[in-house]
Parts: C-alpha cells; structure tokens; sequence
C-alpha cells in the first residue's frame, strides 16, 4: 500500500485516505455513495483498500471530495496529471501496473508519472 503523511501525521494507505477525505467532507458512507453511483457496500470496498475504483469512479470521487486524482490515489496534494494520462493508466488492460503500485514508494509513483507523461509528450510530436 502507498503510504503518505496525513495533516496529523499519521500514515494513511488508499483506502484511508478515502475515508478521511468523505469524513473531512462531513458526508455519510451512503451519501457519498449515491452521488458517485455506487453500492454503499462498493465503497466501503474502497475505503477498506479491497476494491480499486476504476477511472470514471475516481474522477467522481475527486470531483466530490474536490481534490485531484493524483491526491486520491498517491496523496501528493502538488501533482496534477491529466485525467487523460490517469484514463489510460487505469485502463483494465494496463492496470496491473496499478495494482503494483500499492506497494511502491511515492517517489517511484511519481517516477513513473513523470516517465508517462514523458512518453505521451513524445508521442505528440510524432
């Protein structure tokens, strides 16, 4: 799991910062919930680190909580990638690679979004 500091100081993973992020928000599990379109059960998924929200739901979940994917996913409030470069890095045939990423350290994410950005700007120019 990722791990970054939270406003206290204390370590969140994933999930915890999912929770933290609605519990901030003063909004109920299964308001959250219903305004993403999702099964209150399926977010607690989330918040609990079992499921993975895919593209569409976390761009939902940072519109709702109003805070970048980037916060979402590795809690670097100073990164801004695209919703594009993240809609690719989420697709089910390249999400492995996300899953790999639970585990790594946050400078290695942000590694590899500067390596993908890299990558996409390369390719404009072709």
């Amino acid at each position: 799991m990722v791990l970054v500091k939270k406003e206290v100081g204390l370590l969140m993973d994933f999930g915890d910062r999912l929770k933290w992020l609605r519990e901030k928000s003063g909004l109920t599990q299964k308001f959250a919930a219903e305004k993403i379109g999702v099964k209150n059960n399926t977010l607690s998924s989330y918040e609990s680190a079992k499921r993975q929200p895919d593209f569409t739901t976390l761009k939902k979940l940072a519109d709702l909580y109003e805070v970048t994917i980037d916060y979402i996913i590795t809690g670097n409030e100073n990164s801004n990638s695209s919703d594009e470069m993240w809609q690719e890095f989420l697709n089910p045939k390249t999400q492995i690679f996300f899953k790999d990423l639970q585990n790594a350290p946050e400078e290695k994410i942000e590694e590899l979004i500067r390596f993908w950005e890299f990558i996409k700007e390369r390719d404009k120019s072709k």
